[in-house]
This record gives structure tokens, sequence and C-alpha cells, in this order.
């Protein structure tokens, strides 16, 4: 009876040792796994941009993309997230990684015409050939789909010149496909490189 259990026990080793190995199969061809906070897919919006060219989100295919919302009057988050973008930008191209768009959606269309949100941009050190920022539509329009795509809220306060928006920055993948969100006030750079990465592999 005793070789039967030693039989047993070698055939349990065996297959552990089988399964272990496949994992490290899976994950070495894999590579790092992919945020995946969110399964949120990007529907058809119209805008244009800085330069006044028409922008369609069926442009964001293909490509990379850190999306906000920001205002050109904003006084209190959008400053320190917009500089915080340029950061990431220029790490993202310090690590060899080109080819990141960033999106900065408009939460006051009716007051960022493209020449504001152009002069906007020029005072700090963004690239803006891979950077994006919107207007065009309409107050009732961004805040449908701020809420709707990006889960978050987006109201003007009647009487008043500021707008409640969210302070994240989201992560899309090539497929159009929301995966996470950062604080766009203390962006976490070591961790949205590593993110960017994983899409690249």
């Amino acid at each position: 009876m005793w070789y039967r259990n030693v039989e047993v026990g070698m055939k349990k080793i065996l297959v552990s040792s089988v399964i272990a190995m496949i994992m490290i199969i899976l994950v070495a061809c894999g590579g790092k796994p992919k945020p995946n906070d969110f399964d949120w897919k990007i529907t058809a919006f119209e805008a244009v941009d800085q330069d006044g060219q028409p922008f369609h989100t069926e442009q964001m295919q293909g490509k990379i993309w850190l999306v906000n919302f920001a205002f050109t009057s904003c006084t209190t988050v959008c400053p320190p997230m917009t500089f915080n973008l340029t950061e990431i930008q220029q790490k993202l191209k310090e690590k060899g990684i080109e080819d990141v768009h960033i999106l900065s959606f408009s939460v006051d269309p009716a007051i960022d015409t493209p020449a504001k949100i152009k002069e906007f941009l020029g005072k700090y050190k963004a690239d803006t050939t891979q950077w994006r920022f919107v207007t065009g539509y309409s107050q009732a329009e961004i805040e449908k789909y701020s809420l709707e795509m990006f889960k978050s809220q987006v109201q003007k306060v009647e009487g008043d010149d500021q707008v409640v928006h969210t302070t994240s920055v989201f992560l899309v993948d090539q497929e159009g496909t929301v995966l996470t969100r950062y604080n766009g006030l203390e962006p976490p750079e070591d961790k949205i490189v590593e993110d960017v990465k994983s899409l690249l592999e």
C-alpha cells in the first residue's frame, strides 16, 4: 500500500508543477497586467480643439489617451492639474514613450473659445501636437457626456463663473475603453508610466 501513497503523492507534485509552469508561461507571454478598474467604452462626441480643428472621439482609436476636464478661467484646480499633465507628458517622453495623447474637455464651453484655450495652454510647457483641448459644444452636452462616459459630475453654478468638475485623469486604451483614473492633483507618475507601458506590450 505504501507504494500507492507514494505514487499518488508524486502525481500531485507533478500536477502542481505543471500548473506552476503554465502560470509562469502565461505571465511571461502576457507581460505586465493591464489596468482594468473600469470597462467604459467611449461613445461618439464632436468638438473643436485649440486650433479650431474638428475633433471626433473616433480619432482616439488606436491611440493611448490621458483624459481630463478643465476650463480656462478656473482659479483653483485646473492650473495645477494642467501643470501636472505637462510633467507626465515629459516623463513619458523621457522613458521613450512618445505616442501618448492628452485630451482635455472644457467644462465651460460658452467661455472657452479655441483662442482662449490656446492662450491657456501657452502658459505651460505642453506639447500641443499631442494635446487636444476641446470645446464647441453646449454646457448640457458636456455635463451629460462627463456623467455617462466618465461617471463624473460637471455642473456650472448659476451666478458663478466657476464650474464644478472632477479632478481625475482617466486612462483610455487604443480600443477607446476607459480603464482607470488617477488623482490629477497628485498624480502617481510612476504608476501612470507603468500602466501606459502595459498597453504597449
